[in-house]
């Protein structure tokens, strides 16, 4: 399997025989530059993670890369760290943290999710992920976690299982689209956790090839990131 690139930057994820592409057919792909039977150059790589997982198939809305590279940076999470993640949805999330992280547990209430959610870790050949069908509201199973990263509408329900889930220095992270949650989970915050901070994280892009200037649409507002750490 390869990833080809065409010189616009488009990619495309195929086999290494009999390759079909608009910009014509390739016989026998080999990495670096390849011409096709119509005489145009494209650029063949072996796919990596961050090319694969652009491919899984979704089912609800996904926490964006913007807001993932946030999750990583601020928690510090490693190949030692046991990780879980709660409303994971399509898996998403967890295939970011399980490409870093030692383990990653995944809580999600409906099946339906969790039957893309499985294919999805299998496509990506991800072996240290744990799928349960469970509702976190109603407790955590595991204890010495790193960190809990929750996509859930109700996360302050789940403070006090997190507590005693959490490794003294771990961290809770509540993904919520509305200022409305973040202030009803700031009023119900109390020991051991303290707030490290309240993100919200805006891309914009930018046009660099005959013109340089940002591009008109903006990637904006999709979430809050709260920052929780246990401290005691």
């Amino acid at each position: 399997m390869k990833i080809i690139i065409n010189k616009q930057g488009r990619k495309y994820l195929v086999e290494d025989k009999n390759v079909s592409l608009n910009e014509g057919s390739i016989k026998k792909v080999k990495l670096g530059k390849n011409k096709t039977h119509s005489g145009k150059i494209v650029y063949a790589i072996n796919p990596l993670f961050v090319d694969l997982v652009k491919k899984i198939k979704k089912g609800p809305a996904i926490i964006l890369n913007k807001d993932i590279g946030l999750i990583i940076t601020e928690t510090g999470i490693n190949k030692n760290s046991v990780v879980l993640d709660a409303g994971s949805g399509s898996g998403y999330l967890s295939s970011y943290l399980a490409n870093i992280c030692k383990k990653v547990i995944t809580y999600e209430n409906r099946k339906e999710f969790l039957k893309i959610a499985k294919k999805n870790f299998e496509f990506l050949n991800l072996k240290n992920i744990e799928i349960k069908q469970k509702d976190i509201y109603k407790g955590i199973s595991e204890k010495n976690l790193d960190l809990i990263t929750l996509d859930l509408m109700e996360p302050w329900k789940v403070l006090k299982h997190a507590s005693k889930a959490l490794k003294i220095g771990g961290f809770l992270i509540c993904y919520l689209p509305t200022i409305n949650q973040v202030i009803k989970l700031i009023k119900n915050i109390k020991e051991p956790f303290m707030i490290i901070k309240t993100s919200e994280v805006i891309e914009r892009k930018w046009i660099t090839d005959q013109r340089i200037r940002p591009e008109s649409r903006l990637i904006g507002h999709t979430g809050f990131l709260i920052f929780l750490r246990k401290v005691c």
